[in-house]
């Protein structure tokens, strides 16, 4: 059965149906939304024209979805996170970007190469599976930004702090390691790119990215809470559009500006937050974003579940199988347990935070992003990509509510 342009209208329709629908249905359960959209992705491919709306096919089309998504995913979660950001009160994201994040991108580089994937293809595995999504974490994530008079800071759950500052940054600071494999590919030898990849596309671009989400996070919560005419304060007219002019400008000035526009657009969210932190107008701001997110998302894993009919999985192998399970069950759990040894967490809160690594929308963003460099081994990367993505989506998104009610439980008692 093949749709036309009319009948996307209702497929669209019926997607978004779906959507406001399947939350609620699935609460009481533990299987979480992701999974019922991929469910039902699988289902929709089965009922359309398929040929076209594959990552393969349209990886334009794949990387600008996935851009979008990721960039107003990074706006919700900063605006979500009521803790002020410092050395110590984010000692446990600091050491999951920091150490957790770099060791697993060489522990999956490792294994890849040990098993024959040639080291280009082998690190750009890493450095796109590695990162945690903002996106399709929201079980395990803080809820949105507490504000009033009541609000506490400090009193933030850890484990959902973490989670969500640590998928707030590394889908920006995952970029480094992807260009070190596109100039692996691309340029030959190490010692003829490494010095300008450390100067330039390590730290240069980092900096800039931070100092370009600073700086306009710093002025546009000036402007909107305090400017001296009301028709710039944004606040007063209560007008949420700010959060989403925010997010696409300062994206788009710190990629002029060839700095990470994922970073900045994160650190822009931390930025207004903190410029008036208990004011209910981030309340707003946060929930129109998420709506926006929601669309999206509901989006991407509806194609992922037509791609996946559609063929995306035929190239896997058993490397690629292998590589997906020892990421998710065995890398991401010990090494991010063992890089938060000596912080304040609970045993049960450092387990739980180490699971809960979710792979998304960033691995589907950056292998279209990176993957016109890959020629013949795109369609394996493709294909272990969408397993490993769809394993997460499964194990994580079943654990994710008793995981969560263990610990809330664990919490209330201790208290």
């Amino acid at each position: 059965m093949t749709i036309d342009g009319d009948g996307l209208y209702l497929v669209a329709g019926l997607a978004l149906l779906l959507g406001a629908v399947l939350p609620r249905l699935l609460r009481r359960y533990a299987v979480s939304a992701p999974i019922g959209f991929l469910g039902a992705g699988l289902l929709l491919g089965l009922a359309v024209n398929r040929q076209h709306l594959t990552p393969l096919a349209e990886p334009k089309l794949t990387e600008h979805l996935a851009e979008l998504t990721i960039l107003v995913a990074l706006m919700g979660v900063g605006l979500a996170i009521d803790r002020p950001i410092g050395w110590r009160r984010w000692s446990v994201t600091w050491r999951l970007l920091f150490v957790a994040m770099p060791a697993c991108i060489a522990a999956v580089a490792g294994v890849g190469w040990g098993l024959g994937l040639a080291p280009a293809t082998a690190l750009l595995l890493g450095a796109i599976l590695v990162p945690t999504d903002p996106v399709l974490a929201s079980d395990v994530q803080v809820q949105g930004p507490t504000t009033g008079e009541g609000a506490e800071p400090e009193e933030d759950d850890e484990v959902r702090f973490a989670l969500t500052s640590e998928a707030g940054l590394n889908d920006g600071l995952a970029f480094p390691f992807v260009y070190a494999a596109i100039f692996a590919a691309t340029k030959g030898a190490v010692g003829g790119w490494a010095l300008e990849w450390l100067a330039w596309d390590l730290i240069g671009r980092t900096l800039i990215g931070v100092a370009v989400g600073a700086g306009a996070g710093w002025l546009l919560g000036k402007m909107a809470f305090s400017a001296p005419s009301r028709a710039f304060r944004l606040a007063d007219s209560r007008e949420p559009v700010l959060a989403l002019a925010m997010t696409l400008g300062v994206y788009g000035l710190a990629q002029v500006l060839h700095g990470y526009g994922f970073v900045a657009v994160f650190v822009a969210a931390l930025a207004l937050r903190a410029a008036e932190r208990s004011h209910d107008f981030h309340e707003e701001l946060h929930g129109f974003v998420e709506q926006l997110e929601h669309i999206l998302t509901w989006g991407i894993l509806l194609l992922l579940g037509v791609a996946i009919t559609a063929g995306l999985l035929k190239p896997l192998t058993l490397t690629g199988i292998g590589i997906g399970l020892l990421l998710v069950l065995v890398i991401r759990p010990l090494i991010a347990w063992a890089a938060l040894a000596g912080t304040p967490m609970r045993r049960s809160e450092r387990w739980v935070t180490a699971a809960f690594g979710v792979r998304g929308v960033g691995s589907v963003f950056y292998l279209a992003y990176a993957g016109a460099d890959f020629g013949t081994d795109l369609p394996w990367l493709w294909a272990t990509v969408g397993f490993t993505v769809v394993l997460s989506v499964v194990v994580h998104g079943i654990a994710a509510t008793p995981m969560m009610r263990m610990l809330d439980v664990r919490r209330d008692r201790a208290a």
